[in-house]
């Protein structure tokens, strides 16, 4: 297990002199594109910022797990067989543990700290413009408010 952590930290380490290395910067620009778009959707129908909403409101956590995944599950899957083919170019071989951390790593990371960001950002651009409706304080989802007020 020591050996396969410390293979998977020195190639992790090694991967932007490689070759390949365009998928470094292409799939977290990606991840990041489809967080925006998610964000700001977020911020216009006032729910809470992503990661937030998934930690603290356990009734809509499969639903926005489901949704980010339709969001950057397919820059996860091209991160994936990019990777495949990187460690089988680099390595003659394909490591699982790697694979899954490198792709963790260049789209979901990526997705999920934007998102909640955008959606905050784009609340608070909403509030200085003076539009009512988009202000709230964490955890508070204003959709809800409206369907039960």
């Amino acid at each position: 297990m020591e050996e396969a952590l410390r293979r998977g930290w020195e190639n992790l380490i090694g991967r932007p002199d490689g070759p390949m290395n365009f998928r470094l910067l292409i799939q977290p620009a990606v991840a990041i594109l489809f967080a925006i778009r998610a964000g700001l959707r977020d911020a216009r129908n006032g729910q809470s910022p992503f990661l937030w909403a998934i930690f603290s409101n356990p009734g809509q956590r499969r639903e926005l797990l489901r949704q980010g995944w339709k969001d950057v599950g397919t820059v996860f899957i091209v991160a994936l067989i990019l990777d495949s083919i990187y460690q089988v170019i680099v390595h003659s071989g394909i490591y699982t543990l790697e694979l899954l951390i490198t792709a963790t790593i260049l789209a979901i990371v990526p997705y999920a700290m934007f998102r909640g960001l955008v959606t905050r950002l784009a609340r608070r651009q909403s509030a200085d413009d003076g539009q009512p409706g988009n202000l709230g304080t964490p955890g508070e989802d204003r959709q809800q408010k409206r369907k039960d007020g």
